[in-house]
């Protein structure tokens, strides 16, 4: 199923019938300048359960050492400026 997604103008336009749609269990994306900023869900809608140990056995000890290690500090400072592509990608 394909989420709908409007403009601001249009959401704004139609929010009567976005909002029957989504008493009819639609989603409906609300973008602005093209960037999806909202979402309209119907007020049921269940959020998405969380499974807890699903990979629980299947690592290895290496990858779940891997995984636990602390960061260093030039890949902490790149996740803080936000820029974790290497330079030659970026």
């Amino acid at each position: 199923m394909k989420i709908k997604q409007l403009n601001l103008a249009e959401a704004k336009a139609k929010l009567s019938h976005l909002v029957d749609q989504a008493a009819r269990g639609k989603t409906v994306i609300i973008a602005k300048a093209g960037l999806p900023v909202a979402k309209l869900v119907p007020i049921n809608a269940e959020p998405k359960k969380i499974k807890f140990g699903v990979l629980e056995g299947k690592l290895s000890k290496d990858a779940i050492a891997a995984l636990e290690a602390p960061l260093d500090q030039e890949t902490i400072n790149l996740m803080n400026t936000g820029s974790l592509l290497a330079p030659e990608l970026a």
